[in-house]
């Protein structure tokens, strides 16, 4: 058998930047607004509930329950089951995974078969796509524009799809449509109205939609964030996915879930049982003991997620203004833990020939990781290739970080705008 032959499945899959970046942010210790995780202390709550989950018995380190942790899934099943307003069936209707990443992989191999197309709004996490064609699957991309793009009050809601291209991409090849909502990296927060045009569109063409909701308790000023789920005819042909790395700051626990139609959840329990078959013990505890305390504070000063949003609102704000004040025009997020700023007005000259090939995103971050030592994330990165022309004036920043690493960042900023008025005075 060839060495192609044995390779079939990652074929049309490439290394992604992020690892390069990723290298580059440790060679020249940048400071990171690059990766989406807090490098602040985890809640006291949280560590304990780890704490004692460790400490809690030698079961707790055996084996437990493969598609979920019977205390998770239970606690899973009330507080979802509120929120969507229907009864979760914990044993039936929950996947717990190894991560938001796990269960999207999950949903895409039982779902997606051969030639099947899978519809995904742009600019995506990439791994939509890859899961997609190592699936066998034909991505169909439909990218997100900003309806304007300069003025003192740009939003993430600016960003919407073109109806008529989106209805002009269900055909009766359309297998899944993968939604994230809140986005990454643009923090849109889908409005009720698209919402509707989406769940239409699946109950037309019969297409099942996966809805990662990863940021779902991350939503400002007032956004609000409605599970396409909860839509008449929606319940049975969505999977919706959650992560405890992103409702708890955890992100190294690896503990997400997938809710949905046990028609559904049955070919992806039998996915991730023929794959990695169980998620640790330990963390699922923990993060069980977190969202009940989550369940029996909410809508109180006690919340959690209350109060974790208050800090982020003012983190967001802090970034925000730091951006505008050197000129940037950055698109204020509803939702998530990134803004997206266009670069275009720095106008840095980067044109090496031998990064002419390369987005005009990603020679700005690598130059700006190595001569100003800050790390960020090119938006073009989350596209298709036909349309990173369209993205290459814009990087994702990351304000889930501690007040110091947020000062670091600004200081930089700030030099690297009087750099560029005392090189404008010098010409």
């Amino acid at each position: 058998m060839s060495c192609k032959r044995r390779t079939l499945r990652s074929e049309g899959i490439d290394k992604h930047i992020w690892l390069e970046l990723l290298q580059l942010t440790a060679e020249y210790k940048a400071v990171n607004l690059g990766e989406g995780f807090p490098d602040f202390p985890l809640p006291s709550f949280v560590q304990e509930a780890l704490f004692n989950a460790i400490n809690g018995g030698s079961h707790m380190h055996q084996y437990t329950r493969g598609h979920g942790h019977l205390p998770l899934v239970k606690i899973l099943a009330k507080f979802f089951g509120r929120i969507l307003g229907r009864d979760i069936h914990p044993m039936e209707d929950i996947l717990v995974t190894m991560g938001a990443y796990q269960a999207i992989f999950c949903a895409v191999q039982a779902l997606v078969y051969e030639d099947d197309e899978v519809i995904i709004l742009e600019p995506a996490y990439h791994c939509y796509e890859s899961m997609t064609v190592m699936a066998g699957g034909k991505p169909v991309h439909v990218p997100l524009k900003p309806r304007k793009v300069t003025g003192p009050t740009l939003s993430s809601a600016d960003w919407e799809f073109s109806c008529e291209e989106l209805t002009s991409k269900f055909n009766s090849h359309t297998k899944v449509i993968i939604i994230n909502n809140p986005s990454n990296p643009l923090g849109k927060v889908f409005q009720r109205e698209e919402l509707q045009m989406i769940a239409d569109l699946c109950i037309k063409h019969d297409v099942i939609c996966i809805s990662d909701e990863v940021y779902e308790c991350l939503t400002y000023d007032g956004a609000q964030h409605i599970k396409i789920a909860t839509f008449p005819g929606m319940w049975e042909r969505t999977v919706t996915i959650g992560t405890a790395g992103k409702s708890f700051c955890v992100t190294g626990w690896k503990v997400g879930w997938a809710i949905g139609p046990r028609h559904i959840l049955d070919h992806m329990q039998k996915i991730h049982h023929n794959s990695i078959q169980h998620c640790p013990t330990p963390t699922q505890e923990a993060v069980a003991v977190c969202f009940q305390r989550e369940y029996d504070t909410s809508g109180t000063e006690e919340s959690y997620f209350t109060q974790q949003l208050m800090l982020l609102q003012a983190k967001r704000l802090r970034l925000t203004e730091c951006l505008r004040s050197i000129g940037l025009q950055p698109f204020v997020p509803d939702g998530g833990y990134f803004i997206v700023t266009d670069i275009s007005t720095l106008k840095v000259d980067l044109n090496d020939p031998s990064t002419k090939d390369e987005p005009y995103d990603y020679r700005f971050v690598k130059w700006l990781i190595k001569e100003k030592g800050l790390s960020t994330i090119p938006v073009s990165a989350f596209c298709t290739p036909e349309h990173r022309a369209d993205f290459q004036n814009y990087i994702r920043i990351c304000f889930m970080k501690d007040d110091s690493t947020l000062k670091s960042a600004e200081d930089i900023l700030r030099k690297l705008k009087e750099e560029k008025i005392q090189d404008t005075d010098s010409v």
